[in-house]
């Protein structure tokens, strides 16, 4: 196996490595899965929106939105109520409680990205992105 081929699968390696960890502390870290913050944030940046429109916002099934909102009303961050004007439209807010959930998670994944990314210079920063938005994209055009 030549040595290109070696660091390749090594880099290859420390990124599936690098993403277990990352999910696994960012969970931790917020308490909640990534998909419901998600959920939770999209309904931060919105008074209210319809369930659908959150289902393709946040780019899950129809189901799993379904799945994430239940738990989430019954944990009180959340209210859903049906369209006064069309009664097959779910609409969607945030509680009080829920915004305050939020505020708590926004800080606690501030705090998260700085202590992982602490000891990079603003450069190196910018270098990482550069090369981790460059494989986002070969990883877009790869053919299966």
């Amino acid at each position: 196996m030549s040595n290109d081929c070696v660091i390749q699968l090594q880099i290859f390696y420390q990124l599936q490595k690098l993403n277990n960890s990352v999910n696994t502390k960012f969970e931790s870290c917020l308490g909640s899965s990534p998909t419901r913050i998600e959920i939770l944030h999209c309904l931060y940046n919105a008074d209210e929106i319809s369930q659908s429109a959150l289902q393709k916002e946040v780019n899950i099934d129809n189901a799993a939105v379904t799945r994430h909102l239940k738990q989430l009303e019954a944990a009180q961050l959340i209210s859903r109520r049906k369209k006064a004007e069309d009664n097959r439209v779910t609409l969607v807010s945030l509680t009080e409680g829920g915004r305050e959930e939020i505020t708590v998670s926004l800080q606690a994944k501030k705090s998260f990205i700085e202590q992982t990314l602490s000891g990079f210079s603003l450069s190196e920063q910018e270098t990482l992105l550069n090369m981790l938005s460059r494989l986002s994209k070969n990883v877009s055009t790869v053919e299966i």
